[in-house]
C-alpha cells in the first residue's frame, strides 16, 4: 500500500527519499528524452521526411495542442494525485521518445509527437505546481535555479555522448531515441518505487480557477508562450536550413547552452532573490528585443554563422530568467490556487502556440526575417507588461495599480 507522508514530516526521511530529491530526479529524467528529441528533430525531419518550413510549423502546432489543453489536468487530478500524474506523464514521454524514429513520415511523426507532447506538457504542469507547493518562498528562486542546473547537467551528458559518438560510431536516430527514452523510463520507475507520496499542507482546489487579480500573470504567460514558440520552432530550424548544421554541430550548440545554464542558473536564481522579479523580467525582455532584431539581421543583412550561434546561446540564457515568472506567481497566489492555476496558465501560455507555428511557417517561406521581427515586437509587449509588476508583489498587491488590500474572491 502506498505510504502518504505529510510534507511537514518529510524532513525526517533520509535525504534520498525527501521531496526535493524527487524534484531533482524528475528534473533530470524529463530532459533526457525531451532535449534529445529536440536536438535530433530538425535533422531527422529534413533527412527522413523531407520537411520544409511549412511542415515543421504544422508539427510544432500539433506538439503544442496538449499544452493548450493542459487545463484538462484539473479533471485528471480528480482521479489521481499530482505526484502520480507527474510520473505517468514522464512514462508516456519516455515511451513516445523511444519510438520516434519508427515513424519517418508526416503522419507518423504527428501522432508520436502528439503522444510525447501530452507527456511533456502534463508533466510540466504538475511539476510546476509541485515545485511551488514543496519549496519555501524564501528559498524558491535559488532552488529553482539549482533544479534548472540539474536538468541542464543531465542534458549535457546526453549531448556530449551524441557529439562524441554520432559520427565515430555511425549512430542511428533510432538508437539514440531508444536510449534516451529508456533512461527516462528507468529513472521514473525508481521514483515510483523509492518515494512515498507527499501530502501538501494546503489542499489544492480541484476546480477551474480564473481570478481577476492574476490578470497580469496571465498576460505575461500568454506573451511568453507566443514569443518562445518562435525561438523553439524557427531558431534551431534556421541553423540547419540556412547554415547547414549537421546533427553533431546542432548538438554542440546545445551543449554550449547547457554549460551556460549549469554555470549561470544558480546565479540567476540568486539574482531573482536579490533584485526581485520586476527588474529581472525587465532585463530579460529588453535583451530579447535586441536578440530577435539581430536574428532578423541575419536575413536582412546576411550576417554570418558565428553571430547566429552567439545569438542562439544568448537567447537561451535569457529564457532561463523565466523562473522569475514562477516566483512572481508564488508570491501573489492563494496557496490552494497553485495546482489549478498552473493548469490554466499552461493553457494560456499555449493559446498562441497552437496557431503561430503553422501560420508563421508560411511567413517563413516568404520572409524569415519578418518572423523574428514579429518576435521582437512580442518581447516589447512583454517588457511593457513587466513594468506593471510591483517591486515586492504579494496577495492583494499583484500590480503597481493595485492597492494593498486583502485578495478578492474568485470571479
Amino acid at each position: 500500500m502506498t505510504r502518504i507522508v505529510p510534507l511537514g514530516q518529510a524532513r525526517e526521511l533520509p535525504l534520498w527519499r525527501r521531496p526535493v530529491t524527487l524534484l531533482f530526479l524528475m528534473a533530470i529524467a524529463m530532459p533526457l528524452s525531451f532535449a534529445t528529441w529536440s536536438a535530433l528533430l530538425n535533422n531527422f525531419v529534413i533527412e527522413a521526411a523531407q520537411f520544409d518550413g511549412s511542415d515543421i510549423g504544422w508539427l510544432h502546432t500539433v506538439r503544442e495542442i496538449p499544452g493548450f489543453l493542459a487545463i484538462g489536468v484539473i479533471l485528471v487530478l480528480l482521479l489521481m494525485r499530482e505526484q502520480v500524474l507527474a510520473l505517468l506523464a514522464l512514462t508516456l514521454l519516455g515511451v513516445a521518445t523511444a519510438v520516434t524514429a519508427w515513424f519517418p513520415s508526416m503522419g507518423g511523426l504527428l501522432i508520436v509527437t502528439l503522444l510525447s507532447s501530452i507527456g511533456f506538457h502534463y508533466y510540466e504542469t504538475v511539476n510546476q505546481s509541485l515545485q511551488l507547493q514543496w519549496l519555501p518562498k524564501d528559498r524558491a528562486p535559488q532552488m529553482l535555479g539549482w533544479l534548472l542546473a540539474a536538468a541542464s547537467g543531465a542534458t549535457l551528458i546526453a549531448y556530449v555522448a551524441i557529439v562524441m559518438t554520432w559520427e565515430a560510431f555511425d549512430l542511428s536516430y533510432n538508437f539514440v531515441y531508444m536510449v534516451s527514452g529508456g533512461l527516462t523510463l528507468v529513472i521514473t520507475l525508481y521514483c515510483a518505487l523509492a518515494f512515498p507520496q507527499f501530502e501538501s499542507p494546503n489542499p489544492q482546489r480541484k476546480s477551474f480557477v480564473l481570478r481577476r487579480r492574476y490578470w497580469l500573470y496571465y498576460a505575461l504567460q500568454f506573451m511568453s508562450g507566443a514569443r518562445r514558440q518562435i525561438f523553439v520552432v524557427f531558431a534551431g530550424f534556421m541553423m540547419v536550413e540556412r547554415f547547414g548544421f549537421a546533427v553533431h554541430e546542432v548538438t554542440a550548440l546545445y551543449l554550449i547552452n547547457l554549460c551556460a545554464n549549469m554555470a549561470l542558473a544558480p546565479m540567476l536564481g540568486k539574482a531573482v532573490h536579490r533584485f526581485g522579479e520586476r527588474r529581472v523580467l525587465l532585463f530579460e525582455y529588453a535583451g530579447l528585443v535586441l536578440v530577435f532584431l539581430a536574428y532578423g539581421g541575419l536575413y536582412w543583412f546576411h550576417w554570418g554563422v558565428v553571430l547566429a550561434s552567439v545569438l542562439y546561446v544568448i537567447d537561451h540564457i535569457f529564457f532561463a530568467l523565466a523562473l522569475a515568472l514562477k516566483t512572481y506567481f508564488q508570491k501573489i497566489a492563494d496557496p490552494g490556487d497553485i495546482a489549478p492555476t498552473a493548469a490554466v496558465a499552461f493553457t494560456i501560455n499555449h493559446i498562441a502556440a497552437v496557431f503561430l507555428p503553422f501560420a508563421l511557417g508560411y511567413l517563413w517561406m516568404i520572409s524569415p526575417g519578418a518572423v523574428f521581427g514579429l518576435a521582437a515586437g512580442m518581447a516589447l509587449v512583454s517588457l511593457s507588461l513587466a513594468l506593471m509588476i510591483p517591486r515586492h508583489p504579494s496577495p492583494g498587491y499583484e500590480t503597481i495599480f493595485a492597492p494593498r488590500l486583502p485578495p478578492q474572491p474568485a470571479e
